[in-house]
């Protein structure tokens, strides 16, 4: 386990280091006081924790955050349970989409079960209804897509109906949702995190602050740390 996040480190590490060398050149850290270094050293064995994967108590990071920074930590978290509830509501038109792919992909499972018994005729029959499945779901996608276009956040890909594009009517290229459980899935929901990377966001937003004037970082700097720290190991 350790090793395994000895790499991790070590193949993030140039990218953070390049990054906060720009905001601490902006923002340079005065000499710390005894109890300011104990607490940076404190933190940082936190983080170092979080990044792979240790739990880490609420109570400590209680006792290493400050007041306002341990409520960052849970209005975060609070956003995020929020989102994972509007993502059980699913818009109506989405639940089309989803039913006939669905119904495609249960003939095409049924198909590659025929076909490796060697039953061909049979498992053609089952492509056939795949495939036609595929392409109701796909006019759906368009409709669904064509009447509100930020619908498109709800799908595991970006998605282009021009000539020559990724898309077509068969079950590996049709997008899935990002609530989909589908090994075809190619990602989640990128506005969700993990309470462990939300965690470590709040950490290391304390570690920079410590010895640091009270203004904020450039804005495309802090933006930057943002992704790169809610970005899971």
């Amino acid at each position: 386990m350790r090793e395994w996040c000895d790499s991790q480190k070590k193949s993030s590490g140039n990218v953070e280091k390049l990054l906060q060398e720009r905001i601490e050149n902006a923002n340079p850290r005065r000499e710390l006081t005894t109890e300011e270094t104990k607490r940076l050293n404190k933190l940082e064995g936190i983080a170092d924790k979080l990044k792979c994967g240790e739990n880490v108590q609420n109570r400590q990071l209680q006792t290493w955050l400050s007041e306002e920074e341990y409520e960052q930590l849970e209005y975060a978290w609070q956003e995020q349970l929020e989102l994972r509830e509007e993502l059980k509501d699913k818009p109506s038109d989405l639940k089309r989409y989803e039913d006939k792919l669905k119904q495609a992909t249960f003939y095409y499972n049924r198909a590659e079960g025929y076909s490796s018994k060697g039953k061909h005729s049979t498992a053609k029959k089952f492509y056939d209804k795949s495939e036609s499945l595929c392409e109701d779901a796909l006019e759906i996608l368009q409709e669904i897509l064509h009447h509100d276009g930020s619908l498109r956040v709800w799908f595991d890909r970006d998605i282009s109906f021009e000539v020559g594009g990724d898309l077509s009517a068969d079950i590996v290229s049709l997008p899935r949702l990002v609530t989909s459980r589908s090994h075809e899935k190619l990602s989640d929901d990128s506005r969700l995190t993990s309470k462990q990377s939300v965690k470590l966001a709040v950490v290391e937003r304390a570690m920079h602050n410590i010895g640091r004037d009270v203004a904020p970082a450039p804005k495309d700097d802090v933006s930057k740390l943002d992704k790169f720290l809610n970005t899971d190991d």
